[in-house]
């Protein structure tokens, strides 16, 4: 299934992202829950990395594997739609291997469905 991406764009939304449920291993954080007045036809995620990885250059890469995971996961697992994700990367991921890094985020989202 093939559905837009939409990053979050209100403080408020990634306030209560927070306080829903999250799921943790060595190279990410996902928090997602439900968010009122969302539209369910697209998928709600946003990308965060601390200022304390690296430098500019290496958080924006960094970003840009997130996204091309992401990508990868909505065409291959059916995600659910009314959930709104918030990944929060670790230091971890910036020495590893993308391969790694893409099988472990896959597993995650399978236990979200």
């Amino acid at each position: 299934m093939k559905s837009k991406i939409v990053a979050l764009s209100k403080n408020e939304e990634f306030r209560n992202l927070l306080k829903k449920k999250s799921i943790s291993n060595k190279y990410v954080t996902i928090f997602f829950g439900k968010l009122e007045k969302k539209n369910n036809k697209k998928l709600n995620i946003s990308f965060s990395v601390k200022r304390k990885i690296g430098n500019a250059v290496q958080r924006n890469k960094i970003k840009r594997r997130l996204r091309n995971i992401m990508n990868d996961v909505v065409k291959k697992i059916s995600i659910n739609l009314d959930f709104s994700f918030l990944v929060i990367a670790k230091p971890t991921m910036l020495n590893s291997e993308f391969k790694n890094i893409k099988e472990t985020l896959f597993q995650d989202f399978k236990r979200i469905k």
